[in-house]
Order: C-alpha cells, then sequence, then structure tokens
C-alpha cells in the first residue's frame, strides 16, 4: 500500500513525452555492453526487487532524467561495477506504478575539485560527464559532492544518444 501511494504521488510529478527522430549518437554501447548491463539490471523493473537491493526512491523529479533511486552503499564506493549502477531511474508507468528506463553511474571527484579530472571514470570505454558541482538533494539528505556521472538510457530511447545526459522525453511540471 505503502509503495501504490508513493508511486501515485511520484506519477503526478513526472511524464514522458513521444519519442522524436533519433539521430546520430556518438557515445554508445555495443550490443554485447548493452546487453550486459540489460541483463544485470532487468530485475530491477520490478521497483519492489530495487528497493530490497538497497536503492531508495526520491520524491524529486529532475527533468530529462526522472526520479532516482539512489544505492547509498553503492554511491560512497569509488569503484564503477557495471553490473551495480549507483542510481536507478525511472518514470510513471501503468496504473499507479513506476517504470526502469535507465541507469546512472556515480563517482564522487577525489579531490573535490571541479578543475581536475585525472580520476575521471570510464564505462566500457566511455568517459565519465564531470567534474560537476552536486545538484539539487532532497531535504535532509547529506549535500551532493563533486563528482562524475554516466547516464545509460536501457529501456527508453533517448533522441539525444543512448549515453546523453539528458532525455527530452522525460518531462517534470
Amino acid at each position: 500500500m505503502i509503495k501504490r501511494l508513493l508511486t501515485a504521488a511520484l506519477a503526478a510529478t513526472c511524464t514522458v513525452t513521444p519519442a522524436l527522430p533519433a539521430h546520430a549518437d556518438p557515445a554508445t554501447l555495443s550490443a554485447a555492453q548493452r546487453k550486459v548491463l540489460i541483463d544485470a539490471t532487468h530485475r530491477f523493473k520490478d521497483v519492489d526487487e530495487a528497493i530490497k537491493a538497497g536503492y531508495q526512491p526520491t520524491d524529486l523529479c529532475v527533468p530529462g532524467m526522472g526520479w532516482h533511486y539512489l544505492n547509498p552503499q553503492l554511491a560512497a564506493d569509488t569503484a564503477i561495477d557495471p553490473v551495480w549502477p549507483e542510481v536507478l531511474l525511472y518514470v510513471p508507468g501503468p496504473k499507479d506504478t513506476v517504470r526502469l528506463v535507465g541507469v546512472e553511474y556515480f563517482k564522487p571527484d577525489a579531490d573535490g575539485r571541479l578543475t581536475t579530472d585525472t580520476d575521471r571514470p570510464t564505462l566500457f570505454g566511455n568517459p565519465f560527464d564531470g567534474p560537476m558541482a552536486g545538484h539539487e538533494v532532497p531535504a535532509g539528505a547529506p549535500p551532493m559532492p563533486v563528482h562524475y556521472d554516466l547516464h545509460v538510457w536501457l529501456y527508453l530511447t533517448n533522441p539525444a544518444g543512448q549515453l546523453a545526459t539528458l532525455n527530452d522525453r522525460i518531462r517534470c511540471p
């Protein structure tokens, strides 16, 4: 019941628009790499499985990204494991549910400065975005550090590209 109330409340704050024509994506994953990520995250299509695995929902819909379900233990670990993304990205689904659309890999910057990038991580050879300042966080959450991140749109096509940060199909009111 609590999950249904949470997802209904979240569904009122984020929408998905129809797909726009796709264009060339300079950064992309191979079919084999994509399969690895889909096989690893498919179980999180069931949001209950994500919560059981330690992912915590936020009530903040980020325009172009949706809701972030963060796994604090994974986010605190500086290692990047392709099969364990630090963040899962959800949008409203049918009948007061949420739908997994992508994942986000996250790593704090080692020195906390925006001017250096010697510790920039990669995923299958694709460099993360950043370093960037922390974003808005829910009330009561610790501030986000300077960090790197990489979004991967596994379950919702992104007209801007598979590894683009923002997906224009996702809107927040």
